[in-house]
């Protein structure tokens, strides 16, 4: 009985957190949606050690385990934005292929900075050893 009232209650804590970044935005009207202010502040909260990760450990692993299901609603509601997507399809198409290649290729040679680094790091500490 323990087990439920516990996941009911981080699901709750989780809620609560998205529904303060929702207020925080209207209330500051800042430029960001309030979902990513509630994410920002659950990091926050985490980083400083106010909130403790497994308070909300095991509600946060079954949201995101079914996060696949949360995106149905979105989808189903992309299906009325066809003629924008016949209109402008080339344009978001060619959005989506710069900012993906732009993603991999800044994540791809920051991967081969950072192994270059460790590499001659590395390689400094036993070359003394010679």
């Amino acid at each position: 009985m323990k087990k439920p009232v516990v996941f009911l209650a981080q699901i709750g804590l989780l809620w609560g957190i998205f529904m303060a970044g929702q207020e925080i935005v209207k209330l500051t009207h800042l430029p960001i949606p309030g979902n990513v202010c509630g994410m920002l502040l659950l990091f926050v909260m985490l980083a400083t050690g106010i909130l403790k990760l497994q308070w909300i450990d095991a509600g946060a692993t079954w949201i995101l385990k079914h996060l696949s299901f949360f995106f149905i609603p979105i989808s189903a509601g992309l299906m009325t934005l066809g003629t924008i997507f016949i209109h402008e399809g080339l344009v978001l198409f060619l959005i989506l292929a710069v900012s993906a290649a732009a993603g991999i290729l800044g994540t791809g040679f920051s991967a081969q900075v950072l192994a270059r680094s460790k590499k001659e790091s590395y390689e400094q500490q036993h070359s003394h050893t010679i």
